[in-house]
């Protein structure tokens, strides 16, 4: 693509998945996305790859990855090959610590039912 045809801004870009500026500008200073595509005059022109790299970003944050953990995903995937099965453990281990709060979830959401339901019951 060229690059001039994609010629998205921070500012579309904060408003396409609802990140301020200022985190976006945030994700690419502490590595959690590449450094991010410059214009000649130095500003952020964020092409197919960048946006895909802050998707990935807003969906392991939302994921409960940390900070440290996203930084090391990218900084193992921008290195490239040989680098695949730490990728996947770092992912595995998300994939658990998830697990776990959904079973601590679900078990509030179990507790929260019963007291909804006796309170009904009381006040019909």
């Amino acid at each position: 693509m060229n690059r001039e045809a994609c010629n998205v801004t921070i500012k579309e870009v904060s408003e396409k998945y609802h990140i301020s500026q200022d985190t976006l500008r945030y994700y690419e200073r502490v590595g959690m996305i590449p450094r991010v595509t410059r214009t000649g005059s130095g500003h952020r022109d964020y092409q197919p790859d960048d946006l895909s790299w802050v998707e990935l970003a807003k969906c392991l944050r939302s994921a409960g990855l940390t900070v440290e953990a996203i930084v090391d995903y990218v900084r193992l995937s921008q290195q490239g090959e040989g680098t695949e099965a730490a990728r996947l453990e770092l992912l595995r281990r998300q994939r658990a610590d998830l697990e776990a709060q959904r079973q601590q979830i679900e078990e509030a959401m179990t507790r929260l039912e019963q007291k909804i339901a006796r309170y009904e019951r009381l006040l019909a």
